[in-house]
């Protein structure tokens, strides 16, 4: 028996060690997919220095920054529902419709407003409120009656679009008090409060998700929410305060547009989903739920804001902008079907 035993291959590896093995290969084909996309932008760097001696200015690269402030909000908004394994179609409607609203408290009749003669701070408060109400009742239809959150969210996406359009009359908003664009205006270190915020943002998510008890519930519901629950997870009230979290973010990333424009038109917000959805998966957050990091989400970000911005300098027209970031957004999904080895539902 001895010498049988003597006899077995010497390079036999244990079952346990083989999936061991395949495991930290999966963890570094997932890093190495976040942490490609640093190089990826050092290289646009140097293609945008080439094209246009503008480009590396810093008023050019604060200007890239200030532009992709609000739709990094969105996009850590986005990513915090993905990670949860669901969707939000409808933050896009709310970037719009949460600023109107406020603007609208705020604006005499006159300038299309109501008229209300609301305080600018009460007005401004009245902004989050409007998207956390939006993100309660997504929350209520996907979490407690079990609706797919798909349809629920574009459906809603739909509906706040025609209120957009309705509540004003189809016109432009100007005329709001500057503590409206404050956040887009006023600079700190050279850099708008913006962009600031949308750091600060991502760095407070990016530490709750990593440290913090509610970030490992969010990872382990996308996952497997039976698994999760059976842990001890109340998935249904993390689940609920996801969705109010991510329609918060998407207001303020509403009033950072907003302030980066100095208007609300009718279709502020419109089609940004498709940006948001590009920034996230070429980010690394999975559509499958539980993987990704706000850091991949981050470097996602900047990477679609140096590209629209090298390409508006190159003059290439917005629709090809468009087909572009769609080709970005295959090409990532191809990236993950071979980095996580799985198929993608």
């Amino acid at each position: 028996m001895t010498e049988m035993k003597a006899a077995a291959p010497a390079t036999a590896m244990p079952a346990r060690d083989r999936q061991g093995a395949g495991g930290s290969r999966t963890v570094l084909l997932r890093r190495a997919r976040e942490l490609a996309l640093v190089p990826a932008l050092l290289l646009l760097m140097v293609l945008g220095a080439a094209v246009n001696d503008s480009f590396l200015t810093e008023r050019n690269l604060i200007s890239i920054l200030g532009a992709s402030a609000a739709l990094a909000m969105v996009v850590l908004a986005e990513s915090l529902v993905l990670i949860t394994g669901r969707f939000d179609l409808s933050l896009e409607s709310v970037v719009g419709i949460a600023p109107a609203v406020g603007a609208l408290l705020v604006l005499p009749a006159s300038q299309s407003g109501w008229g209300t003669g609301f305080p600018a701070a009460l007005a401004l408060l009245a902004i989050p409120l409007v998207g956390a109400v939006i993100g309660a009742f997504n929350g209520v239809l996907v979490v407690k009656f079990r609706l797919n959150a798909f349809i629920v969210t574009l459906a809603m996406l739909i509906v706040l679009r025609g209120l957009l359009v309705g509540a004003t009359k189809g016109k432009t908003l100007f005329g709001m008090p500057d503590s409206f664009s404050s956040l887009a205006t006023t600079t700190f270190l050279n850099a708008p409060l913006s962009v600031w915020l949308a750091a600060v943002a991502f760095a407070v998510a990016g530490f709750v998700l990593k440290y913090h008890r509610t970030g490992r519930a969010l990872y382990a519901i996308g996952g497997n929410a039976d698994a999760a629950r059976a842990a001890g997870v109340r998935v249904d009230r993390v689940m609920l305060g996801v969705y109010v979290v991510a329609g918060v973010l998407a207001s303020v990333g509403g009033l950072l547009q907003t302030g980066y424009v100095g208007a609300i038109s009718a279709n502020q917000g419109q089609n940004m989903i498709f940006t948001v959805f590009a920034a996230a998966v070429i980010g690394g957050i999975s559509l499958d739920g539980g993987k990704g990091t706000m850091f991949g989400a981050l470097t996602g970000v900047l990477l679609l804001g140096v590209v629209q911005n090298l390409l508006t300098l190159a003059q290439v027209p917005s629709f090809w902008i468009q087909a572009i970031y769609g080709g970005i957004i295959l090409v990532a999904l191809v990236i993950a079907r071979v980095t996580t080895g799985r198929a993608q539902d």
